[in-house]
């Protein structure tokens, strides 16, 4: 009996561990929204796709977004640039990666699709407060 109640307790300490290490992971796997910098690693490296990861960063001041839409099934990630009016280095890096300018956008921004039908990425300028917004749209 005291040897089974010892095998018992030793697997449930190691339940109570793995779950502690996996909460924050099945958390973030559900979440509906997200907002974070860089030095959330734990948050960036889950969220944040490789073109937004690799992007140039035009301004020093910036942040990152996450927004799982049910409905229509998007997942869209995003990085804000603070006090950031120029697109130029964007577009030349977006271009570089095989993305292509669409003519006509969705919204009032310039839209860039590349070898994924599921993947568009905007670029918006944005007025109040003035920001550059990359959005890297998931459609499902």
């Amino acid at each position: 009996m005291r040897k089974s109640l010892q095998v018992l307790s030793g697997a449930l300490l190691i339940a109570a561990i793995a779950l502690c290490f996996a909460w924050p992971y099945v958390t973030m796997e559900f979440a509906g929204s997200a907002h974070y910098t860089e030095q959330d690693k734990r948050e960036y490296a889950f969220y944040t796709p490789d073109v937004l990861k690799n992007m140039p960063r035009v301004s020093l001041h910036y942040d990152f977004d996450f927004v799982n839409i049910t409905g229509p099934a998007s997942l869209v990630h995003a990085i804000r640039y603070y006090d950031a009016v120029d697109s130029g280095k964007i577009n030349a890096y977006l271009e570089s990666m095989g993305y292509k300018k669409q003519d006509n956008c969705h919204i009032q921004a310039v839209c860039w699709r590349g070898n994924d039908p599921q993947e568009i990425i905007t670029v918006s300028e944005l007025d109040s407060p003035k920001a550059l917004l990359v959005s890297v749209i998931y459609n499902y």
